[in-house]
């Protein structure tokens, strides 16, 4: 039973991976296609925070391996759902299974995201100590310890987030009965109220992971903006500007996917409703430019809201005008071709990285 629980676990976590690959193809494509002059710079920054928190205080040592840690088990915290569905899990429970096999379960899945992950540190750190900067040199022996403690410490707490799915609930006491309701009450709100339970509460609801997505990619394109304008000496600043606008067009393309495949869902439930689905549709259309739109208004009150010298805001107030003008063509251009949508986001993402470039010259 031991070895026959591990191997299933195996497999259903392969087979959960490969289906999450092909449901990001186009996702890839983007990154790939748009984002390869700088992907080594991009895998280069993977294991920086671990390398360069050696040679720092050690509050600021601590915050960087924390972080470095955290970021590297967020992938199975993400993936906790698919890894081990609910399903599987209510199966399996009343298995003569022993809690340490459970444990070797989960530590097995946790070691098929954080292999891959492995190999990206080990290549991010070679990359560093071929370049070999005058800041790693008296570090060096600390900071490849300080890697490969992250690493392990990320296997760990990625095998305990699944452990603590896999655990039984706690019993609930039973709360008081709630009385039958006698009349129906109409609630006001409008429009909104519709779209608030139509399309924002099912993205994060059971196995939907659209609202974390997009939070992350909004929360990434923020922190690419801040860390940019911050124009920090270890990274160069057109790797930011580059991960400002591949997180950005994501952020807008993404939500506007979701928006489409939720909208298909409800047209055929929704046609037979007192309410102007239309309109409806329009405004989940609209809101989902929302999240862009904070990010280019983060970005200009960083860049023109401000009297800092050392950039160009002519450049700034063209890549602000960019970057509107292809949010609104995601949105609007959605009867494109798969194709066509890859190309549209791939290009704003060229053009947007080329005149980023240009922003500290």
């Amino acid at each position: 039973m031991k070895n026959a629980y591990l191997h299933f676990r195996l497999r259903l976590a392969r087979h959960a991976l490969l289906h999450f690959a092909a449901s990001l193809k186009s996702s890839l494509e983007y990154i790939l296609l748009g984002f390869g002059p700088v992907l080594i710079g991009l895998i280069a920054v993977i294991a920086l925070p671990g390398l360069f928190a050696a040679g720092q205080p050690w509050p600021q040592a601590l915050s960087l391996f924390a972080g470095q840690t955290l970021l590297g088990a967020l992938p199975v915290w993400l993936l906790r759902k698919r890894l081990h569905p609910a399903a599987v899990m209510l199966w399996s429970r009343p298995l003569p299974i022993s809690p340490r096999s459970k444990w070797q379960a989960d530590a097995a899945v946790a070691g098929l995201i954080v292999g891959p992950l492995s190999l990206v540190y080990a290549l991010s750190t070679a990359i560093w100590f071929f370049q070999w900067p005058d800041w790693l040199r008296p570090i060096a022996a600390q900071a490849l310890l300080l890697t490969v403690v992250s690493l392990l410490l990320v296997w760990l707490l990625s095998a305990l987030i699944l452990r603590h799915r896999n655990r039984m609930p706690a019993a609930r006491k039973p709360g008081r009965s709630r009385p039958a309701p006698t009349q129906y009450i109409a609630q006001r709100g409008g429009m909104a109220r519709y779209w608030y339970q139509l399309f924002w509460l099912p993205f994060w609801r059971a196995e939907n992971v659209i609202g974390i997505q997009q939070t992350l990619l909004l929360a990434g394109a923020l922190l690419s903006i801040g860390v940019w304008m911050a124009h920090p000496p270890v990274v160069p600043p057109a790797l930011w500007g580059s991960c400002a606008a591949l997180m950005t067009m994501l952020l807008t393309d993404r939500g506007d996917k979701a928006v489409t495949e939720q909208i298909a869902l409800l047209r055929p439930v929704a046609a037979g409703w007192p309410l102007r689905t239309e309109s409806l549709y329009r405004l989940a259309m609209l809101a989902t430019l929302l999240p862009g739109m904070a990010v280019l208004g983060w970005f200009g009150v960083l860049t023109l809201g401000r009297n800092a010298g050392g950039y160009s805001h002519t450049v700034a107030t063209v890549w602000l005008c960019v970057a509107a003008v292809a949010q609104l063509a995601v949105v609007a251009l959605r009867k494109l071709s798969v194709r066509g949508r890859v190309g549209l986001v791939i290009s704003a993402i060229l053009i947007l990285t080329a005149i980023g470039s240009e922003l500290w010259n």
